[in-house]
């Protein structure tokens, strides 16, 4: 139940980073809800490799190109989805940095709902 409730909440903060930045274009909440969960499954499965690869660089800029490669991850997503449009890279490190941080506050919110669930 937390994961679908997260998914529908990250699904709702990408509608929110298309309403937020002009740059990002979600056509409707189902294709939210798609572009979510690639997103999800790219930085799963590619976006560690890519870390691992680009970590001298990763150290040369102090951490600052986990941004890039975070940018690169919802460029990626967009570029593969119909319903999802990034208008460039400047706009996906823009929109990327919004949805992180809508990210970890729904991560925050849904840990502390269900938590409470559980207690």
């Amino acid at each position: 139940m937390k994961i679908i409730a997260r998914w529908l909440l990250l699904a709702a903060a990408l509608l929110l980073v298309a309403h937020v930045y002009s740059g990002v274009v979600v056509t409707s909440f189902v294709s939210a809800m798609i572009a979510a969960l690639v997103i999800g499954l790219l930085n799963t499965l590619v976006r560690p490799l890519l870390v691992l690869l680009t970590f001298p660089v990763t150290l040369l800029t102090l951490g600052l190109f986990l941004f890039v490669i975070n940018a690169l991850m919802f460029w990626a997503a967009a570029s593969v989805l119909a319903g999802f449009n990034v208008s460039g890279f400047g706009a996906a490190l823009i929109g990327s940095v919004i949805y992180s941080l809508c990210g970890m506050v729904i991560d925050v919110a849904v840990e502390r709902v269900f938590n409470r669930a559980d207690a």
